[in-house]
């Protein structure tokens, strides 16, 4: 909720503004509300941190596993929507010649602002900040709320023993800081989170929405209103299959092929940009093939469709689900606030790749180049690292990551153990191969599981 009303200054100041400080000030906050910026307070309520780690935070800790791809990358579905209506909103304000060309498109974001606003006060706070707070029964309430069963219902005590136990477990490890998420065991989860947010931009996604215009009119498609709405309605088309893909194939599948997918469109993009089109002296760009640059467009929407059914959800689908509970907060606001930082990142740097001129490298077309690469190396880091979660819940989840090894192996692993057993065999100190599953300093003996896991 703090955040809604940081970013609403924002809005305030950026639509009274007249000058560019102001205008700048307004920036400012709205963003520091969107982002992660105060995500800094992991001990706050998931309704008081910033909204870009609130949000898929909470829909990963309250939604059911079998359904918990779909709904936490309907975020991503949300951002698609948003530029499209922004398109909508700047063509109809586009022909206004006073300050309301600008200031109509801005003040819109309020109506945004307060939905989101007036919705938090209806929900509830996640059951797995409240077993952190040791509130157990607020935490039973809340669970019962979510799942519409009653508190007392033998499927939310279950539920809720097996969060307590995990949460447990991890505090007997010691509590956790920034400095610990970059530490084992959680290295190899924080290093999967951020890499997977700087990929899903260094993909090349944003680049296109961003400077994709004169591609476009290179094809003979002036409008820069059309090119917009063709670009921003492939996107959200394309992302609402992705919701239904991701709980029916897996993560892993989709990552893969839509890195595939996406590897081969900006091979072809770039082959056929570079090829079909050339430049004189000056600087100006001109087109011997249109055939051929009406491919390479066709090509970048196929590039969308793939980003926008795949890694676009997905990087925040897997970064929401693989932390545990004691580190959650932080790992979640690191690897967001890497997405946001190679967002500014390609942003800021590309027109300097791009353009003609000194001190530019113009490399035109050529820039899609560097996506392909990326891409393909996009592949191979699935392949290496991302882990199979469909169907686990967030305390499987941890089980997952201690017991397999490798990536590879984990798309047939299934969980013969809860963190209730485990916690009970500790407890207990019971002999046997059952009581080996814990070892003497807490930790979890994996060689005890690997009958889980196919190779």
């Amino acid at each position: 909720m703090v955040a809604t009303w940081i970013f609403n200054i924002g809005v305030i100041f950026q639509t009274a503004s007249t000058s560019i400080p102001l205008f700048l000030a307004g920036r400012f906050f709205a963003g520091f509300g969107v982002g992660e910026v105060s995500a800094l307070n992991c001990e706050s309520p998931v309704s008081d941190i910033a909204l870009s780690l609130a949000v898929p935070l909470y829909q990963s800790e309250t939604a059911p596993k079998w359904i918990r791809g779909a709904i936490v990358g309907a975020y991503q579905l949300a951002i698609t929507i948003g530029l499209l209506l922004a398109a909508v909103v700047n063509n109809a304000t586009s022909q206004r010649m006073d300050t309301g060309s600008y200031r109509i498109p801005i003040a819109v974001q309020f109506a945004w602002s307060l939905i989101l606003f007036t919705g938090l006060i209806f929900l509830p706070e996640t059951p797995r900040y409240l077993i952190r707070r040791d509130k157990p029964k607020k935490a039973m309430k809340s669970l019962g709320i979510i799942r519409r069963l009653p508190a007392d219902h033998p499927a939310i005590q279950q539920e809720y023993d097996e969060i307590k136990a995990s949460h447990e477990y991890e505090l007997s490890i010691g509590k956790s800081s920034y400095i610990d998420c970059f530490r084992p065991p959680i290295l190899k989860r924080q290093f999967t989170g951020m890499a997977l947010q700087a990929l899903q931009q260094l993909t090349g996604i944003n680049f296109i929405f961003y400077y994709g215009t004169k591609y476009f009119q290179n094809s003979g498609v002036s409008s820069g209103f059309v090119i917009q709405m063709i670009t921003s309605a492939i996107n959200v088309a394309s992302t609402i299959p992705g919701l239904y893909a991701i709980d029916k194939w897996g993560r892993r599948p989709l990552l893969l092929w839509g890195a595939v997918g996406m590897c081969v469109s900006q091979f072809i993009v770039a082959m056929t940009g570079t090829l079909t089109s050339g430049q004189f002296p000056d600087g100006v760009i001109y087109v011997k093939n249109l055939a051929g640059q009406q491919a390479a467009v066709a090509f970048v929407c196929i590039f969308i469709f793939f980003f926008a059914s795949t890694w676009g959800p997905l990087a925040w689908v897997v970064s929401g689900e693989i932390f545990p509970l004691k580190c959650r907060a932080r790992s979640l606001s690191m690897t967001t606030a890497t997405n946001w930082l190679f967002n500014w990142a390609i942003a800021y740097s590309t027109p300097y790749l791009v353009n003609f001129g000194p001190g530019f490298a113009n490399l035109q077309s050529k820039i899609f180049f560097i996506w392909f690469g990326c891409c393909f190396i996009c592949i191979a880091f699935v392949y290496f690292f991302i882990y199979e979660t469909k169907g686990l819940t967030l305390e499987e989840i941890d089980l997952l990551y201690t017991e397999v090894k490798s990536a590879r192996k984990s798309r047939k692993w299934r969980p013969d153990d809860t963190w209730v057993h485990r916690q009970s065999v500790a407890h207990q100190g019971a002999g046997g191969e059952d009581s080996k599953a814990v070892n003497g300093d807490g930790h979890v003996d994996a060689s005890h599981h690997e009958k889980n896991v196919e190779a």
